[in-house]
């Protein structure tokens, strides 16, 4: 590694835009359950495809939604510009666009009065108290000795529970704690039975449930009576309160939540199916997945839908554009034209003189070449006073060894010639 490479800043982890909002959204829906959103609906659009688009909003803010079609078939109203609603969403975001937006489950209309606002007053006090704490919350037992209930001997809950734990682990005691689950005094009497089951200790779990039904019908759970019986109860308590989208205050009290009975039932029970319920799991997140990749796609599709040009529209713009190129084109051959006989006209005056120094630069070459010529010349050898020595037969005398005494031999120099007699011979050094 060079010195130079030292002090070079390392480059950092690149993310692509589509990495980044897959990322985010992975991060949204993990972050966020299923949740209650209420607001005013605005922008309302009901694509071809059946899917609605729309944001809902208060005085301070807004958020968009989408609610696919599988899912607002099963509403039985429409729902209007400036309606005041309760929806049920995944917070998550359209990695298309980036886009912040609730994939809404399911839609109610909000305002449901004293009894509402009952509970949300109670729901926030309650949970400024740190009843809903996690950190206050107990594991269920995985293999409890006895399961205790609090409900009626005479809802159909019980006898929803009771099939449920026979089939699961039939050897496991039973212990009802009976009370009115609706109806004057309710609370109380739900209130008691817990506490009762505290006190004797007898149980390692309490399920505390009722069936369905409407705000009014499951009110008994709002009581805080209630719900300060499930945060002292010295066993571990799941509620199992009505279907899966009704919430109560038991339930956030409560150390878990099942979405029903029967469902409180089986997560009391040691399972014996853990592989077939890991397959069950992987198929719901498959089919998860498969759906989002579904949704969005769908989603994309009306994306591109809005941005659908009419094909006259297209055809005007591109009469429009075609002119343009064509003036374009028209100017850019003037241009060209212009160019090619200017050139042509300065062709003969260039080709003149470059055919000149054409010449010239031969001339000059000949010149030398000459020079060179004359001074490599014999000739002129002879006029700086050198002479030439031919034996008889012409060859010339480069060494004195190859002479005789008496030996004729012909010098020739730069005017003349003479004949001479080798009188010595001198060796050469």
């Amino acid at each position: 590694m060079t010195t130079a490479s030292l002090f070079e800043p390392r480059r950092p982890n690149v993310l692509s835009v589509s990495a980044l909002n897959r990322m985010a959204r992975e991060t949204l829906e993990r972050g966020f359950p299923l949740l209650w959103v209420a607001g005013e609906i605005s922008n309302l659009t009901r694509a071809a495809s059946g899917h609605w688009y729309f944001s809902l909003k208060d005085e301070h803010a807004q958020v968009r939604c989408v609610m696919f079609r599988n899912r607002n078939a099963a509403l039985d109203w429409v729902p209007r510009e400036g309606d005041h609603v309760e929806a049920r969403a995944l917070v998550t975001l359209y990695e298309a666009r980036g886009d912040f937006q609730l994939t809404v489950e399911t839609l109610q209309r909000a305002g449901l009065g004293a009894l509402f606002e009952a509970f949300e007053r109670l729901k926030a006090r309650l949970e400024k108290e740190g009843l809903f704490a996690p950190a206050r919350k107990r594991p269920l037992p995985q293999h409890p000795r006895q399961i205790g209930i609090v409900t009626s001997p005479d809802a159909a809950a019980l006898r929803d529970v009771l099939t449920t734990l026979r089939r699961r682990m039939s050897g496991i005691p039973i212990v009802l704690y009976p009370a009115p689950v609706q109806g004057k005094g309710a609370a109380e009497r739900i209130a008691q039975a817990i506490r009762a089951a505290g006190e004797r200790g007898e149980c390692d779990v309490l399920i505390v449930c009722r069936g369905g039904g409407s705000i009014e019908d499951l009110w008994q759970f709002n009581e805080e009576v209630v719900a300060r019986a499930i945060a002292e109860s010295p066993i571990p308590v799941i509620s199992g309160i009505g279907h899966e989208t009704d919430f109560t205050i038991a339930d956030f009290v409560a150390d878990s939540r099942a979405p029903t009975p029967t469902a409180a039932a089986e997560l009391v029970t040691p399972d014996r199916q853990t592989l077939l319920r890991t397959a069950r799991a992987l198929h719901l997140r498959l089919r998860r997945q498969m759906q989002h990749l579904l949704d969005k796609h769908m989603q994309h599709t009306d994306f591109l839908a809005r941005r659908l040009v009419h094909p006259g529209e297209k055809a005007r713009r591109q009469r429009e554009r075609l002119g343009h190129l064509q003036t374009r084109l028209q100017t850019a051959l003037l241009r060209l034209t212009d160019r090619a006989n200017a050139r042509l006209q300065t062709l003969p005056q260039r080709l003149q003189t470059a055919q000149s120094r054409h010449l010239q630069h031969h001339r000059e070459h000949l010149r030398h070449l000459e020079q060179n010529l004359r001074h490599l010349s014999p000739d002129s050898a002879l006029k700086r006073g050198y002479s030439l020595v031919r034996q008889p037969d012409g060859s010339l005398v480069r060494d004195s060894a190859t002479l005789r005494l008496k030996q004729t031999l012909t010098i020739t120099f730069a005017r003349g010639e003479a004949e001479v007699e080798v009188g010595k011979v001198i060796a050469g050094k």
